[in-house]
C-alpha cells in the first residue's frame, strides 16, 4: 500500500510540473475539469445533445479557458500533457447518464457546477501565469480568462446567449477573487489558503449576484 501511495504521489508531482502548477493546484484543477464538464454536459442534455455531443460540450467547457490561457502564456495547452482530462470529462457523460432524471429535474444543477469550476479555474490560471513568471495584473486576467472562457465556448455551442455577455456578474466575481488573491499573495500567506479564501469570494459573489439581481448597467440602443 505504502509503494501504490507514493507511486500515485510521483504521478502527480510529476504531472503537476509538466503543467507548470503547485500539486495541490492539480487537484484543484481535477475537481473545477469535473465540474464545469459537469455543467456542459447538463446544459447539453437539456438541448436534447447524443452522447458524443454531450461530451464534446463538456470537453469545451472544461478546457476551453485553459486553453487559450495556455495559448496566451505561449506553452502547449494543459489537456495535451496528459489524457486524464478527456477521462475526467468522459466520466462527466456517463454520471450525467446514470443521474440524469436528479439532474435535469433540478434547474440550479448547472449553476452550482458552473460556480464551482468558475472559482476552481481562476485561482489555477491567477497560480500558473504566476508560476510562468508574469506580475500579477496579468495573473488576474489569465485568472479570469480560465474561469470564463470555457462558459462562453459552451454556450455558443448550445446556441444560447454566452452568460458573460448577460447583465449576470460572471467574470467580474473571477476579478473580485483575483484581487482577493493578490492582497493574500502579497501578505506572504500559503498559496492553497490563497485558493481557498479566493474560491470562496468567487463563489460568494457569483450567488450574492443571482440571488440579489445585481448586474452592470446595461448598455441602451435608440
Amino acid at each position: 500500500m505504502e509503494i501504490i501511495w507514493q507511486d500515485l504521489v510521483k504521478l502527480f508531482t510529476d504531472l503537476a510540473i509538466t503543467v507548470r502548477i503547485p500539486t495541490s493546484f492539480l487537484v484543484i484543477e481535477f475537481i473545477g475539469t469535473f465540474a464545469f464538464a459537469l455543467s456542459g454536459i447538463r446544459l447539453a442534455s437539456a438541448k436534447q445533445f447524443d452522447i458524443f455531443g454531450a461530451w464534446i460540450v463538456g470537453m469545451a467547457t472544461a478546457i476551453g479557458g485553459g486553453t487559450l490561457r495556455d495559448i496566451l502564456l505561449d506553452i502547449h495547452p494543459f489537456w495535451m500533457e496528459n489524457s486524464i482530462y478527456f477521462i475526467w470529462c468522459a466520466i462527466a457523460v456517463v454520471f450525467v447518464h446514470i443521474f440524469s432524471k436528479h439532474l435535469v429535474r433540478r434547474e440550479n444543477t448547472w449553476f452550482i457546477f458552473d460556480t464551482i469550476g468558475l472559482a476552481l479555474f481562476n485561482v489555477v490560471g491567477i497560480e500558473k501565469t504566476l508560476q510562468m513568471g508574469f506580475p500579477m495584473w496579468v495573473a488576474i486576467t489569465m485568472g479570469s480568462m480560465t474561469g470564463a472562457a470555457g462558459g462562453v465556448i459552451r454556450d455558443v455551442l448550445i446556441n444560447e446567449v454566452p452568460l458573460i455577455f448577460r447583465k449576470e456578474i460572471y467574470a467580474l466575481a473571477c476579478v473580485a477573487g483575483g484581487i482577493v488573491y493578490a492582497i493574500l499573495y502579497s501578505c506572504g500567506l500559503n498559496e492553497a489558503v490563497n485558493a481557498l479564501i479566493s474560491s470562496i469570494v468567487v463563489i460568494s459573489v457569483r450567488c450574492l449576484a443571482v440571488k440579489f439581481h445585481w448586474h452592470l448597467p446595461i448598455v441602451k440602443g435608440k
